[in-house]
Parts: C-alpha cells; structure tokens; sequence
C-alpha cells in the first residue's frame, strides 16, 4: 500500500503534491532545452511520496493546459497541503509554457483563493529565471518598480511562495538538477528538518543555497543564487513531518533548531551550470 495512504482523513482526503515541469519547448520556440528538469521531477516525487505527499507529475505542458491544471487542482479536496512546484524558463511574474507563452504567476495563485482551500496551507516553489541579472554574492541598493509586487497581492492567505531567486535575476539549471530543488530534496532527507515549521525550513533552505553554492565556469564562475520567500501564513504549519508525527511532535523536535544549526562545510560544492 503506498505509504501516503498513512496520511488520509476518514473522507479518503491527503496531502496532495502538483509537479509542473517542463524540459523540452515545442519546436520553433526559442527556448533552449532545461538538461536537469526530469532529475528534479524524479527527486521531488520520490523525497514527497515518503512524506505522505500523493504526488502528479506534469511534463512539457502548454501554457494553456498550465492554467486548466490549476483550476483543476484548486477545487480537488485536500487534507492540510497542497503543494505546486512550477519549473521552467522564466522571468519577472511569469514562467513559461512549452509553447513558449507565459504563464502568470498571479493568475495561478488567483485559483487557489476559493473556499475549497480557504483552510488548507499552500506551498508554491518556483524554480525559474526571475530577470538576466547575474548574483555575484553582494548586497546592492534596488528601487524596483511598484509593478514588480503585483503579483505578490495576488497571492492567498495561509500561501508560502519560494522562489529559487530574487527578483531581476536568474536561477540555475544543471545536467543533475537545480541546485535549489536538489538543496529542498537534501534538506527533506536529513534529520530534524522534516518536523521543522515551514518557515524555519525555508530559511534553511535559504542558507543552504546561498552560502554553499557557487557557480564555476569561464562565463559564470563565481556566481551565487539566493531563494526568496513571500508568506503569507497566519499559523504555524509543518507540513513535511513525517508519518504517524502530529503537529506537536513536530514542534517538540524542531525546538532549539536554529535554521542554520545544521549548515557545516561538508556541503559545499560547485558545478557548472546553466541559466534556467
């Protein structure tokens, strides 16, 4: 029996996983293919389905059928989460379909406001290029444009939105997978993170990132990638603990855990990458 069975309520209700992932563009969109994007898929639905997620995965999707899933998916029931990961190329706002269209972001999370998911948490990650900008790991001054947070009003309450980058810039992409999505699947895997509060999670995840990944190569070498969080929370949720752990339980042992507490050295690396 799959082990996200452990998870259902009397009515037959789980926690519910939506992979939205799209590696390879319709001919004659000039997008070039993401290597590393079905890695990411695979990673994220074996990491979920142990966490007692019951998990769809959605290839190479037109920007069109995109939006039909979430509409879909927004009215489907759900236990306490429901969880979207969006992966393509990208940029400010939007990412894109096979068919090269964009896809708005603000439209998506607009699904999800609706009774069905009024009390539900959810949690979107994007992993996808937000501008051209490339991080070289400094902190700068920016006066961006009103326009840039629209999209952030849109968002829903009890919503978590984490970017694999801050806005204006790229994420990366790599072969063996994004180093964003590969660092959530790690954090998931290792002791004491599956029963942290989400936020505190995300903040790891942040860390972990930030401090530990560099690109190399002629063109990119040096360059870093930073995640970025948009809540809108009004609770605590735990939403990875594992089977048979309640909420308490989850609390309890993620007491005294500082978000970067289990950050060590021993997970630096570097690869070479390419823009997302």
């Amino acid at each position: 029996m799959p082990q996200w069975r452990a998870l259902m309520d009397h009515r037959g209700e789980c926690n519910r996983a939506v992979l939205v992932s799209v590696a390879q563009f319709d001919h004659g969109v000039k997008l070039g293919r993401r290597p590393g994007a079905e890695r990411d898929a695979k990673s994220l639905h074996r990491t979920l389905s142990k966490l007692g997620f019951k998990v769809d995965v959605h290839t190479d999707l037109s920007s069109d059928e995109i939006y039909q899933l979430f509409l879909r998916e927004s009215r489907r029931p759900v236990k306490d989460c429901f969880l979207a990961v969006l992966s393509s190329h990208g940029e400010e706002g939007c990412v894109f379909g096979a068919d090269g269209k964009p896809v708005r972001l603000a439209q998506i999370f607009r699904c999800f406001d609706n009774e069905q998911m009024e009390k539900k948490a959810k949690v979107f990650l994007i992993q996808a290029c937000r501008g051209d900008a490339l991080d070289d790991g400094v902190e700068v001054d920016s006066a961006g444009d009103a326009a840039e947070f629209s999209q952030d009003l849109s968002v829903p309450v009890d919503t978590a939105v984490m970017y694999a980058t801050a806005p204006g810039y790229g994420a990366f992409m790599h072969p063996l997978g994004s180093v964003f999505l590969q660092t959530f699947c790690t954090l998931l895997k290792e002791d004491g993170n599956r029963n942290l509060e989400l936020t505190r999670l995300m903040t790891r995840l942040s860390h972990r990132v930030a401090y530990t990944f560099q690109a190399k190569g002629r063109v990119l070498g040096g360059k870093k990638e930073m995640p970025c969080l948009l809540t809108r929370m009004t609770r605590e949720v735990f939403p990875f603990t594992e089977p048979g752990k309640d909420s308490a339980t989850a609390a309890a042992a993620a007491t005294g855990l500082s978000a970067t507490s289990l950050v060590c050295s021993n997970y630096v690396r570097t690869r070479t990458p390419s823009i997302s």
